[in-house]
């Protein structure tokens, strides 16, 4: 039997049936899909639509009220909240998380120990295999400060650094717990236009060079089209279209949800 192949057909992520319930407001109604390994996979839709309620589930901040998402064959709700990175799950946020106070160098440093957590345990008692940890988790930081261009601000606080920059040591900072999926949650938003256009580069070069797996919420949609293995559009809680860029972007329902007119959305 090959495994290799058993592994490429199984979905990293599988969102099966997900509602969300706030009081008599339903955020999530029956959403499902697949987001296979490898794959670039957009969450687009109108403010409102359910885009944040969904990643904030899979970060394991809301429990669903029905159906289930399973990552890398394991079920998330059986997962709590702190294992989501040793898991493989690494994420950005809309409002930058970052520790401001610290380096860039700092940052991608906290985001290495968050999944090898027992180095610090193993450096406050000085237990074996303190120094390897450290050392490994100070050569993941290096290569990831060289991968998205921050060598010349490593050592700088990030609260002195423009606000695009502090969006890629965030992205250092998910990056650096090694994860499988990585959520990004509107990376355009506040980016100039230079720094939007590398952006669609940089989130193709985190798949193809560091395997990882994205899924990107965002409201800009000429980056999502041009980056995109695959789009999913919601509306009012609901899946109404899922498919390739060009099949979403003429989907009736998405043209309703956006423009309210018969056009295709922009790209």
């Amino acid at each position: 039997m090959n495994h290799d192949n058993d592994h490429r057909d199984k979905a990293l992520l599988r969102i099966d049936g997900v509602s969300v319930r706030f009081g008599g407001i339903v955020a999530l109604d029956g959403v499902s899909f697949d987001v296979q390994h490898g794959q670039i996979c957009g969450l687009i839709g109108p403010n409102g639509a359910g885009k944040s309620t969904l990643f904030n589930c899979l970060s394991r901040l809301y429990n669903c009220n029905a159906g289930r998402i399973d990552f890398d064959g394991h079920a998330l709700s059986t997962m709590p909240r702190h294992r989501m990175a040793g898991i493989g799950i690494g994420r950005t946020f809309q409002n930058l998380a970052l520790f401001r106070t610290m380096t860039v160098r700092e940052n991608a440093l906290v985001g290495c120990h968050s999944r090898h957590h027992a180095g610090f345990l193993r450096n406050a008692f000085r237990l074996p295999g303190a120094a390897r940890i450290e050392a490994e988790a100070h050569a993941r930081a290096d290569t990831l400060i060289d991968f998205l261009e921050l060598g010349s601000v490593a050592d700088r606080t990030v609260a002195d650094l423009p606000f695009g920059t502090q969006k890629r040591v965030e992205l250092a900072r998910a990056l650096a717990s090694e994860p499988k999926l990585l959520l990004l949650d509107e990376p355009a938003a506040g980016l100039n236009h230079e720094e939007l256009e590398n952006l669609g580069a940089l989130i193709r070069d985190i798949r193809d060079r560091l395997n990882v797996t994205v899924l990107l919420v965002e409201h800009h949609m000429s980056l999502v089209m041009g980056v995109s293995d695959k789009v999913v559009a919601l509306n009012f809680g609901k899946k109404i279209a899922e498919g390739t860029p060009a099949q979403v972007r003429a989907h009736p329902e998405v043209i309703r949800a956006y423009l309210g007119a018969d056009e295709e959305v922009a790209a």
